[in-house]
C-alpha cells in the first residue's frame, strides 16, 4: 500500500501557482489512471482519492492544512493506515531546480521547503520518497522566495507543465510504486 501526497495550498487564489505543483501532479495522476475524483475527508484534513497503480493499492492525498502544516495530515493518514516510510511518496515544488526539471530522492533534508519540514517533524523521519518539480525561472532573483512560489505560472509555463512536466512527474511516481 502506497501513500502519494501532493503538496500545495487549498483555495482558488493558489491555483496555478508554483507552490501548487504537487497538487497539479496528483490531479494529473488521478486523471491518467482514471481514479475516483478527490473527496474531502475531515478526519485527515485532506482531499483523498484511491485505487490501483502497478497492481498496488494507492491512496493519493492533497492535505488541506496549507503547506506549512502538511505533516499533520500526512501523519494522521500514515498512522491510521499503517503506511511504511518507504511507501510514502511526496510530490512538491522545488525552488532550487530550474523550471521543469524533475528529481527523485529517497531521503535527506528539507532543503528549506516548509511542507517537507512539516512532514519530517510530524512523522519523525526523513526516509521517504520525494518527487521534486523544479519551478525556478529568471524572475526568481527579482522577488522574495515566498512571493515567487505563490506567483502564478505564465501561459507558456502552464502549457509546458500540462504537456511535459506533469507527465514526467507521473512517470517518476509510477516507477517508485513497485
Amino acid at each position: 500500500m502506497y501513500l502519494i501526497v501532493g503538496l500545495g495550498n487549498p483555495g482558488k487564489q493558489y491555483e496555478n501557482t508554483r507552490h501548487n505543483a504537487g497538487f497539479m501532479a496528483v490531479d494529473f495522476l488521478v486523471d491518467k489512471f482514471n481514479l475516483p475524483k478527490f473527496q474531502l475527508k475531515e478526519k485527515f484534513n485532506a482531499e483523498i482519492s484511491s485505487g490501483e497503480i502497478n497492481y498496488q493499492k494507492v491512496f493519493i492525498i492533497k492535505p488541506q492544512t496549507f503547506m506549512n502544516d502538511s505533516g499533520k495530515s500526512v501523519q494522521a493518514f500514515m498512522n491510521y493506515y499503517k503506511i511504511q516510510y518507504e511507501n510514502l511518496i511526496v510530490v512538491y515544488d522545488e525552488l532550487d531546480l530550474p523550471f521543469g526539471e524533475i528529481r527523485v530522492r529517497s531521503e535527506g533534508s528539507s532543503a528549506g521547503h516548509n511542507g517537507i519540514k512539516s512532514i519530517m517533524e510530524y512523522i519523525s523521519s526523513d526516509k521517504f520518497n520525494r518527487v521534486r518539480i523544479g519551478v525556478r525561472n529568471s524572475s526568481k532573483e527579482k522577488m522574495p522566495a515566498d512571493k515567487f512560489v505563490l506567483s502564478k505560472l505564465s501561459f507558456f509555463e502552464k502549457r509546458k507543465m500540462k504537456k511535459e512536466i506533469l507527465p514526467g512527474a507521473s512517470d517518476e511516481i509510477v516507477k517508485l510504486i513497485k
